[in-house]
C-alpha cells in the first residue's frame, strides 16, 4: 500500500540538481524501511541527471531512474519516449560502476524513437543556422511528432516482435519520412547518405528486440502496489512547453500534470499526497538556445564545477545568471495553478485529486562565495541564500546541497509564516 508519493521538478532551465535529489529521496525512503521506485513520466534519452555516490562513483542518467545506484527499479510511463540505440551504452556504463541487471519496467505504451527521428532533428538544428531551437539532436521532439499519426507509431509493446518492428519501420521510412521532410522543408539527401543503409535497420532492430526483452511491460495500475514513488523529472519547468517560451522548449510538460495523469490512471490520488520537490542551483543555467535573461558572461559562482554539461554541436556551452526568486515564484506557481484548476470542480472527486505539498531545494551552494548575488540586484549570505529564496518564493524549505553526493544534502525544516529554521541530522 503506497505511503510516501514524491516528485523531483527541476525549477528551471533544467540542469537544477535532479539526479542528486531523486538519489537522496530514494536512499531516505529506504533508511525508513520502504522499498521506493523510481517512476519516469516525460522526456526521454536527452535527459541527463548526474548522480555522484558517497564512495565517488559518478553516472549520468539518461533513460534509467536516478535511484540505481540504490537498486531502486525504474519505471517509464507512457510519455516517456524510449531509445533503443542508446540503452545499451548506459547500463554498459552502470555494469562498469558495479551496477548489473537494474530491475526496469514500462508502460507499453511508451512511444519509440526511430534513426530517423534524431536524423531529422539534427538535420533541422544545423539548417536553422543561428535561429536553432536548442535540441540535444537526439530525435525525442520528432518521435513525439511521428507517434500522433497511429500508423506510425511504434511503441514498447511492439518490440516482442521482429516481423512487427521491421513492417512498422517500413511504413515510416517509405511513408512516413517522405511526408515529414516536405512538412519542414528539407531534402531527402539533408539526412546524409546512412538513411538508407540496410545495417541502419538491421542494427535498431537488433536494439529495439534488445531493449524489449530488458524492460517488464506494465501498465501504471502495478505503481499502487508500491509502497514509496518518486517521480522524477527533466528537464525544468522553464522549458516546459505550455509554460517556457515557444519555440525553445520541450514536447512535454515538465512539471505536475503529467504526474496527475498518471496518478489518476494508477488510482494513486487517494492513497497519499504528493510531496513536490522544486530543485533550483544558486544560480540559474541554461543549455542551449532561447532566451535567458541577464546572462552573465561567465560563471557566477568562484567554485563552479560542471563536468556533465559540457560543449556540444546541439547546445553549445553552458549559460549563466544569477538567481531570480521572482522568476522561480512564478513558475512554481503556474505549475501547482494547473493541478489546482482540476480541485475547483462543484463536486470534486477524492480519488481524481492530486493533493501536492510543494517545497524547495537549492543546490550547488557549496560553489558559490560568501556572498551570492541575485537577479533583484540584492545579495545573501550564501548561508542564508536557501532561506531567503524559499522566503521569497512562499513555500517550505526542505533542503539545501552543499556538494554532489547525498551526504553533502542538509535536510531543513523552515515554516515560511514564522521564519523559523531548524537543522535536522
Amino acid at each position: 500500500m503506497l505511503t510516501r508519493m514524491q516528485a523531483v521538478i527541476g525549477a528551471g532551465f533544467g540542469d537544477e540538481g535532479k539526479g542528486r535529489t531523486v538519489d537522496a529521496l530514494v536512499a531516505n525512503a529506504q533508511r525508513d524501511g520502504l522499498r521506493p521506485w523510481v517512476v519516469r513520466f516525460n522526456s526521454g534519452a536527452q535527459a541527463g541527471h548526474t548522480v555522484v555516490t558517497p564512495d565517488g562513483r559518478r553516472h549520468v542518467f539518461h533513460q534509467l531512474g536516478s535511484g540505481t545506484f540504490l537498486d531502486a527499479p525504474t519505471y517509464l510511463g507512457a510519455e516517456v519516449v524510449l531509445n533503443p540505440w542508446l540503452l545499451d551504452a548506459e547500463l554498459e556504463a552502470l555494469a562498469d560502476l558495479g551496477v548489473r541487471a537494474p530491475r526496469l519496467l514500462a508502460d507499453p505504451r511508451a512511444p519509440v524513437s526511430v534513426p530517423w527521428d534524431a536524423m531529422i532533428n539534427q538535420a533541422l538544428e544545423h539548417a536553422r543556422g543561428a535561429g536553432r531551437h536548442g535540441s540535444c539532436g537526439v530525435g525525442f521532439g520528432e518521435t513525439v511528432q511521428r507517434s500522433q499519426h497511429p500508423g506510425y507509431a511504434l511503441q514498447g509493446a511492439d518490440l516482442m516482435s521482429e516481423a512487427r518492428v521491421r513492417a512498422r519501420l517500413t511504413a515510416i521510412r517509405h511513408e512516413y519520412l517522405p511526408r515529414r521532410l516536405r512538412e519542414v522543408g528539407l531534402p531527402l539527401d539533408a539526412l546524409g547518405t546512412f538513411v538508407d543503409n540496410p545495417a541502419l535497420v538491421d542494427r535498431f532492430v537488433a536494439d529495439a528486440l534488445s531493449l524489449g526483452r530488458r524492460f517488464e511491460w506494465r501498465t501504471p495500475l502495478v505503481l499502487a502496489e508500491q509502497d514509496a514513488l518518486v517521480f522524477e523529472a527533466a528537464q525544468g519547468l522553464r522549458l516546459d512547453q505550455d509554460l517556457g517560451e515557444f519555440p525553445y522548449v520541450t514536447r512535454s510538460q515538465t512539471g505536475l500534470p503529467g504526474i496527475a495523469r498518471m496518478a489518476r490512471e494508477a488510482g494513486l490520488c487517494a492513497l497519499a499526497p504528493l510531496q513536490a520537490h522544486y530543485v533550483t542551483r544558486a544560480y540559474l543555467t541554461r543549455h542551449g538556445a532561447g532566451p535567458l535573461p541577464d546572462e552573465l558572461p561567465a560563471p557566477p559562482a568562484p567554485g563552479f564545477s560542471d563536468p556533465t554539461n559540457r560543449l556540444n554541436p546541439y547546445q553549445g556551452t553552458l549559460r549563466f545568471a544569477h538567481l531570480d526568486p521572482d522568476a522561480l515564484r512564478r513558475d512554481i506557481r503556474s505549475d501547482l495553478q494547473r493541478i489546482a484548476i482540476s480541485k475547483t470542480s462543484s463536486t470534486p472527486d477524492r480519488n481524481e485529486t492530486l493533493t501536492v505539498h510543494p517545497m524547495l531545494e537549492v543546490t550547488c551552494l557549496d560553489q558559490m562565495g560568501s556572498t551570492v548575488f541575485r537577479r533583484n540586484g540584492t545579495s545573501v549570505p550564501v548561508a542564508d541564500l536557501a532561506v531567503a529564496t524559499a522566503a521569497a518564493v512562499g513555500i517550505a524549505l526542505a533542503a539545501e546541497a552543499w556538494g554532489p553526493a547525498r551526504t553533502d544534502r542538509r535536510v531543513v525544516t523552515m515554516d515560511v509564516q514564522r521564519r523559523e529554521l531548524v537543522l535536522q541530522e
